[in-house]
């Protein structure tokens, strides 16, 4: 079955929430912010809920781009590709102020916080998550409900 809109949102949302909350806590240290630890996760975390609010419109955003596809999907590397857009759009959002909370982000900081937790994410997704999610793909992608 194909992921519907909405199981595609809800996995969206909890793949980056959870698996990716889980993520950014190991490579907070790791991340080249000034200051504190506590700032590098506050920048990292906060960039984290706005690639997650965003990815609710992206997903509207493909789910009418692949209407207009045979199989109403598209192939999975273009779900990794897809990083590159909403990086690019995160991006100059945290260079121009808009994110709350972030007055500015190191480049290579926002590179290898964004880039490591989309493939993370990715690689969770499209492998381990359907092991303890069994039924996910047969309701559509949907974690919760049935997938309508």
């Amino acid at each position: 079955m194909l992921p519907t809109l909405m199981g595609r949102i809800q996995t969206r949302i909890f793949a980056l929430l959870v698996v990716g909350g889980i993520w950014t806590l190991i490579i907070g240290p790791a991340l080249p912010v000034p200051g504190s630890l506590s700032d590098a996760y506050d920048v990292a975390f906060r960039i984290l809920v706005t690639v997650t609010v965003l990815g609710v419109g992206w997903e509207v955003v493909y789910h009418l781009i692949q209407q207009f596809r045979w199989e109403k999907d598209w192939p999975t590397l273009f779900g990794l590709l897809t990083a590159v857009n909403e990086g690019i759009l995160v991006w100059v959002l945290a260079s121009a102020g808009a994110i709350p909370g972030v007055d500015s982000v190191p480049g290579d900081a926002f590179l290898l916080d964004f880039v490591t937790v989309w493939l993370v994410v990715w690689f969770w997704v499209n492998g381990p998550m359907r092991v303890p999610f069994i039924r996910w793909r047969f309701r559509g992608g949907s974690l919760i409900g049935g997938g309508r």
